[in-house]
């Protein structure tokens, strides 16, 4: 019996961020008797594989964290030499260069480089995103095949010339659609176990990290605070600067009407619960959660720094990040009275059905791995 051909996906720090979601709801759609995952994370991770993961099949490997370049590679070079790999597939952008230098070096045959963010213009993150435009020359350089998100981010990593030739194949971030669509009797029940009925939710789902502006979402939830008493601010999520940003609602005396819920497991869930989804991002790949929400009929406002690639229905707004705070707010609030939809009738969404895309994905792997692919 033939085994089973197994994918070492580079995936990084795991924090239950975007990429990881992603990346696990592909293994857990893809057909294990033809295709299984191995994943490569930092031993620095915040959380562990799932269990749910864990209990598929797969290998898990922990390394040195990439700015410890040096063991970083050598835990890579080993890991390949030994697992006998026909494909790596790296989601960490711009750091990929690293982890596609050791698969090179192990004569791995297909070595794919996913663009799945971009780069902001380094407010909030000068250092982190100097060293993407610094290392986005090289992106091209060890890679077989070329991945993205989104044609923005795809272009942004390895250019408009790479996209328009057909060189970069756009793989959908894509989701289990039915644990998504709004339910009224569901939105009621969550609502009232969270202690929000006739309250106005106001929801972000989102690391705390610069690149997703929560001191700016503060600030908008402040002034919107200020015209309507009864708004409530949910904010899911972890990460290093949440601290900062419980002192900013501390200082603004907003307590009360704020609340972390941390890194949740049923962000599908906790949709039903908004009334409004807003992300002011500094910069995004595609915005997977913009794509949640709108699933979820929720009104969604963003930056117009999202891509308009994650535009499925009327039901979302671009605001500029140059609009002040109150005119977000304003914009906000006139959602007050706008009724959730049900969107599980509209076909178009089968482009991001984790069902559909897990089928083309496994059937990009087993060409690549025959060779049928150039």
């Amino acid at each position: 019996m033939n085994e089973v051909p197994r994918i070492a996906h580079v995936i990084g720090k795991n924090a239950k961020g975007g990429v990881e979601s992603v990346v696990f709801n592909y293994y857990k759609f893809i057909d294990k008797s033809k295709i299984q995952f191995d994943f490569i994370i930092h031993n620095d991770s915040p959380f562990e594989i799932p269990a749910e993961i864990l209990n598929l099949g797969c290998k898990v490997y922990k390394i040195p964290p990439y700015k410890r370049l040096y063991s970083y590679i050598k835990a890579l070079t080993n890991i390949f030499a030994q697992g006998n790999y026909k494909i790596v597939h790296s989601h960490m952008s711009t750091i990929s260069v690293f982890a596609l230098f050791a698969a090179k070096k192990t004569k791995i045959p297909v070595r794919i480089a996913h663009s799945h963010v971009t780069a902001g213009k380094g407010r909030g993150e000068f250092f982190r995103n100097t060293i993407k435009y610094i290392l986005r020359r090289f992106s091209k350089l060890y890679p077989t095949h070329l991945f993205s998100c989104s044609e923005h981010a795809g272009k942004w990593l390895f250019g408009k010339k790479s996209f328009e030739k057909g060189k970069i194949t756009v793989l959908n971030n894509a989701i289990d659609l039915s644990g998504f669509f709004f339910n009224r009797e569901f939105r009621n029940k969550i609502r009232n176990d969270l202690g929000l009925e006739n309250k106005f939710v106001i929801g972000n789902v989102g690391r705390f990290m610069p690149q997703k502006n929560h001191a700016f979402l503060v600030e908008i939830f402040y002034e919107a605070h200020k015209k309507d008493n009864d708004c409530i601010l949910l904010l899911i999520g972890a990460g290093e600067l949440k601290n900062q940003i419980e002192e900013k609602v501390k200082i603004l005396n907003i307590e009360s009407s704020v609340i972390f819920l941390g890194a949740r497991d049923d962000v599908n869930e906790l949709y039903q619960a908004m009334d409004v989804f807003v992300l002011p991002s500094l910069y995004e790949g595609l915005g997977m959660v913009v794509v949640e929400a709108q699933v979820a009929g929720l009104p969604t406002i963003v930056s117009t720094e999202v891509p308009a690639e994650a535009k499925l229905f009327d039901i979302i707004e671009f605001l500029s990040l140059r609009d002040a705070a109150k005119t977000w707010a304003e914009r906000i609030l006139a959602k007050r009275d706008f009724p959730r939809v049900d969107v599980s009738g509209e076909s178009y969404l089968q482009r991001f059905s984790i069902a559909e895309q897990a089928k083309k994905l496994e059937t990009i792997y087993e060409r690549l791995i025959s060779g049928d692919v150039p």
